[in-house]
């Protein structure tokens, strides 16, 4: 029968530089304009195709879909992982039908040697943090299909898929620096020039993105804010002026929800950080340093703060593909 084919792809977490919510569509989502950027902090997606999937033989109806990661805290094993969805809607693409199976068992789904995807997650991104974890794992995963399959798909119509997914996982397929409009699936590649030097503060009690988006559903705390001064700051490169424009209209309602988030961007300030914002709908925070060598003090006058800080560079540009 020969070999699996395998493909693994690194794929970086975001941040957000500018946030505004225009407010509540009909349709039950929120009305964005965000500008987004990766930065250098990666998942690994490592995806296997047994032989009979990747010759898709006419008669080819089903295939099990198998995913595992080392027992992650938070990180569902099914259905509900997005890593499993990304698989699945690739392969409805394909005109296949995905049957999740478990990954330690001898799958057969009814008849012997039924064609086998089989996905495995290892995480750096830390999870349910504002910085698009999950999203970047469904984005990979999408990217690592279509090269183990050799289906053919460019980017633009992996993001047509990845717009199924979330908010954000068109971007992830991308990477680099963009921005994204309507639900945050809609995305324009932004010109950055130079590199930023980031503290990013994290927490190991996530923040469920819904309960923020209520949270600012009670409070309105839109401003009205536009992301001119921050597509300056990252066309020219200036640091500075990032740091002063950083806008998230989410924050109040993530600070509403946990208070320590706006002593965590207050401290970063007092710190001397040039900017500090959290990412997303947290409980991230990022502090923007003036260089690598600010971020390092920054990290370790932060490093009893959060339950783990790191620094980081972007923008990271998008996702590695790289086949074994």
């Amino acid at each position: 029968m020969g070999r699996d084919t395998v493909a693994t792809v690194r794929v970086p977490a975001k941040v957000n530089l500018f946030l505004a919510v225009r407010g509540l569509r009909q349709d039950g989502y929120h009305e964005l304009v965000t500008i987004l950027q990766t930065v250098w902090l990666r998942d690994r997606v490592r995806v296997s195709a047994s032989p009979d999937l990747r010759q898709r033989h006419p008669s080819l109806r089903e295939v099990a879909v198998t995913f595992d990661h080392d027992q992650i805290a938070g990180v569902p094993i099914g259905v509900d992982n997005l890593c499993v969805r990304a698989a699945h809607r690739f392969l409805e693409h394909l005109g296949l039908q995905g049957v999740s199976a478990d990954p330690d068992a001898t799958v057969r789904l009814g008849r012997p040697a039924t064609p086998r995807l089989s996905i495995r997650l290892d995480k750096d991104i830390p999870v349910a943090a504002g910085m698009a974890g999950g999203s970047a794992d469904a984005a990979a995963t999408l990217l690592a299909i279509n090269d183990v399959l050799e289906a053919g798909l460019d980017r633009a119509e992996v993001q047509e898929l990845a717009a199924d997914l979330g908010a954000d996982v068109p971007f992830c397929v991308s990477g680099g620096t963009a921005l994204a409009t309507g639900t945050g699936t809609a995305t324009a590649q932004v010109l950055c020039r130079g590199e930023f030097h980031w503290v990013i503060g994290m927490s190991a009690e996530p923040l469920a993105t819904p309960e923020v988006y209520a949270q600012w559903d009670e409070l309105e705390t839109a401003f009205e804010m536009h992301p001119d001064q921050v597509l300056q700051a990252v066309r020219t490169g200036d640091a500075e002026l990032l740091g002063a424009s950083l806008h998230n209209d989410l924050q109040a309602a993530a600070f509403r929800l946990r208070p320590d988030l706006a002593e965590g961007v207050d401290q970063f300030l007092v710190d001397g950080a040039l900017g500090s914002i959290v990412s997303g709908s947290g409980p991230t925070v990022v502090a923007l340093a003036a260089d690598a060598a600010h971020a390092h003090e920054l990290a370790g006058m932060a490093a009893d703060r959060f339950d783990r800080v790191e620094v980081a560079k972007s923008p990271a540009g998008g996702p590695s593909i790289h086949r074994e």
